[in-house]
């Protein structure tokens, strides 16, 4: 049994942004300020902190070793980026800490113009940890300035002239010196600075058509998969940086400039493709790309030619595994008022992988593992993320269904929601239980969530979600409000 509406169908998509006041040059202009300004701080992070050649330069030249200054830099920025978004809830806070964090950033950087001393250590620290805050922050610019259908074109643009820019100053320390080249470093923080500091200090909350703010989603499930994957896969990375690039050192000038080329190019290439384009494809192109790549390190010899074909199938397959996070956590930005702390917390994952591959890769190296049994290990690794990869796609699509559906029902006023709900009659009638916890679930809350409103278990909660589905015939949440929605406009 079925009742009808009065025919009108409303537009349920159309929602209003927290830009959708301004006009089109001022939304540009805002999306241009935030990508160039968080580019030149991520530029200063690729070319020294984060397994910089400049850093590395500075070290050779002093004649220290490498491993211990790279490993707590890298653990610094993993600290960073997990626990500091939490401590940011807004948009002021997170322009705050940046334009902060640039200048004690540079303070923790000027000991490396003198000769080696315990400031290195501590400088590092600080530096790889308000690095980590900063990135996490700029979860919060992504979510305000760039629309939704934007930011894989966002990231793809921030990891584009980031990657530029370390190139030519990799290529300008290597020609001049690694003092010189930290100088043109340390001037992309002012810079990054000057365009953050330009851009809005407040956002407006995103509301829907019925004036009522936008849905929260968790996001745990998902997010706990993708950084999983992420993990694994970039184990990859740190093999590359502890493993591949010492076996062409050698190459200096080669390696200074066609480093990240594959990289660039791979970004470029996806970043123009349709976005109707299924990404989850794209990934199995580039894990094929790094299966060839350590295959071709194991059997090619150490020249240049052989650097040029194992470098740009490593890259290139790790430009498409970048884009392929970064969009994801921009696209989970939406259904969640943490931003920086989803942001910060996806892209750490990515930072214990490399960091996780490089002790490996140091272990590796310690024991003179044969090319042979490197390139196994890389590939077991490749073997476990392609068994990951169905079970995160899936989750990932069931997010997005369930947060366009959720949307779509709360853009409709509130005292029609009861009539939308009362018109579908379900298989058997609904307890007085049950119609709450449909009723909190149409309003957007995780288990969790309902759990604590009705003072009950999330196993409880659970019991009742699955008698609801069943009651109505559907397998999700984003089928149960999609069998809803299609029923009123019948």
């Amino acid at each position: 049994k079925r009742c009808h509406g009065d025919g009108k169908k409303t537009t349920t998509t159309r929602i209003s942004r927290e830009f959708g006041e301004m006009n089109p040059t001022e939304k540009d202009r805002h999306r241009f300020f935030s990508v160039v300004g968080f580019s030149f701080f991520f530029a200063y992070l690729l070319a020294f902190l984060f397994e910089g050649q400049i850093l590395y330069g500075l070290l050779e030249h002093h004649g220290e070793e490498p491993v211990l200054y790279i490993t707590i830099t890298i653990a610094a920025h993993f600290a960073g980026l997990s626990l500091v978004g939490f401590l940011i809830r807004d948009i002021s806070t997170a322009r705050r800490f940046m334009l902060l964090g640039a200048g004690l950033i540079f303070l923790a950087t000027l000991p490396f113009y003198f000769a080696p001393s315990s400031l290195w250590t501590v400088g590092l620290l600080a530096a790889g940890f308000i690095s980590g805050g900063a990135v996490a922050a700029w979860g919060f610019y992504l979510k305000a300035f760039t629309p939704r259908n934007e930011r894989l074109r966002s990231c793809a643009d921030v990891l584009i002239l980031s990657n530029l820019l370390m190139i030519a100053l990799d290529l300008l320390a290597a020609l001049w010196s690694p003092a010189g080249g930290l100088s043109l470093t340390l001037l992309c923080l002012p810079l990054g600075a000057v365009f953050i500091f330009i851009l809005p200090a407040k956002e407006r909350q995103p509301l829907t058509a019925a004036g009522a703010p936008e849905p929260e989603i968790s996001v745990r499930l998902p997010l706990l998969l993708l950084c999983l994957f992420v993990f694994v896969i970039t184990i990859n990375s740190g093999l590359m940086y502890q493993v591949f690039n010492p076996a062409f050192a050698h190459l200096t000038l080669l390696t200074s400039w066609y480093w990240a080329v594959p990289y660039i190019a791979a970004l470029i290439i996806l970043r123009s493709l349709p976005m109707k384009v299924n990404r989850s494809k794209m990934l199995y192109v580039g894990m094929a790309m790094i299966m060839t790549a350590f295959i071709g390190f194991m059997l090619l010899g150490r020249q240049g030619r052989d650097y040029l074909i194992v470098d740009t199938l490593m890259l290139g397959a790790c430009g498409i595994f970048d884009l392929f996070w970064w969009s994801i956590l921009g696209e989970m930005l939406d259904f969640t008022k943490r931003p920086a702390a989803v942001f910060g917390i996806g892209l750490s994952a990515n930072v214990l992988g490399v960091l996780c591959g490089d002790l490996l890769g140091m272990t590796i190296t310690s024991i003179n593992l044969p090319d042979a049994e490197v390139a196994v290990i890389a590939l077991s690794v490749v073997c476990v993320t392609l068994v990951l990869l169905p079970p995160l796609n899936r989750q990932l699509v069931m997010l997005l269904k369930n947060h366009t559906y959720l949307l779509a029902y709360s853009a409709i006023p509130r005292e029609q929601r009861a009539k939308i709900v009362h018109c579908l009659e379900p298989l058997d009638p609904l307890t007085p239980r049950e119609e709450e916890v449909l009723q909190l679930i149409l309003d957007g809350n995780s288990n969790r969530q309902i759990a604590a409103r009705l003072f009950v278990s999330e196993n409880t909660v659970k019991t009742h979600i699955r008698n609801i589905f069943s009651k109505y015939g559907t397998r999700s949440r984003a089928e149960l409000i999609s069998t809803l929605l299609q029923d009123r406009n019948r």
